[in-house]
């Protein structure tokens, strides 16, 4: 379960929920970003949600129910290598979207990964690997938990974050225009999980290029890194 966060005001500013189930996990701040690497049994540590310091900011939230259109297919992209690209600055938010737009996405096998990316100019792409994606030219906010916005509340699960989502809105729509680091974690807070436990909460600052991030919500010991 998680929930990430666009808003785009006198500030661009970013939030992301990471709610992770037994599962290691590490924060890596360094002068190209602060990546939220995830330890993959095959693959050891790899960079999957986070900020660079170019402006973009990758989440991944995972869509409940699993939808088996988002398993792999020959003639597919994997969102979660897309994801990567992004992250690393090997790929543009605008290049993504002309894959999205040219062919189709996967994720991995039983597991529908959605993709929450948004650019430096505050733009957003949703991605719902076999359902299809969604490019938001720098929105006043935008919003993804765990449901697929194209099924919203067809299909019931109870990690789908229905209610989060809820939360976030009714705290976003009369979000006044200075917007900023502290409101983002006031929702934040709100939306934090217990079930499958909030592990990681951060805020990015996408106009001044800093990351603020707490773990386990320790919400009095909040970490900082400047890419200026």
């Amino acid at each position: 379960m998680c929930t990430s966060i666009v808003v785009n005001k006198k500030k661009t500013i970013v939030g992301w929920n990471l709610d992770l189930l037994d599962m290691e996990f590490r924060v890596s701040p360094s002068d190209m970003g602060v990546f939220i690497e995830v330890n993959d049994a095959t693959e050891g540590w790899m960079p999957l949600f986070g900020a660079n310091a170019r402006g973009d900011f990758v989440g991944m939230p995972t869509c409940w129910p699993h939808d088996p259109r988002s398993n792999p297919t020959c003639n597919g992209e994997n969102v979660i290598m897309l994801d990567i690209d992004l992250l690393l600055q090997k790929k543009t938010l605008q290049e993504i979207k002309k894959i999205a737009d040219e062919r189709p996405l996967f994720s991995i096998p039983g597991v529908t990964f959605m993709s929450a990316l948004s650019d430096a100019d505050g733009n957003v792409l949703h991605i719902i690997p076999g359902q299809g994606h969604e490019y938001y030219e720098k929105p006043d906010y935008k919003i993804l938990t765990n449901f697929s916005p194209y099924k919203q509340a067809s299909e019931q699960h109870p990690w789908m974050g229905w209610d989060r989502y809820h939360v976030a809105e009714e705290m976003l729509k009369d979000a006044p225009d200075d917007f900023d680091v502290d409101d983002c974690f006031d929702i934040l807070k709100a939306v934090a999980q217990d079930v499958c436990p909030t592990v990681v909460s951060m805020v990015f600052d996408v106009t001044d290029r800093k990351v603020y991030w707490c773990e386990n919500k320790d919400w009095n010991n909040v970490n900082e890194k400047s890419f200026r």
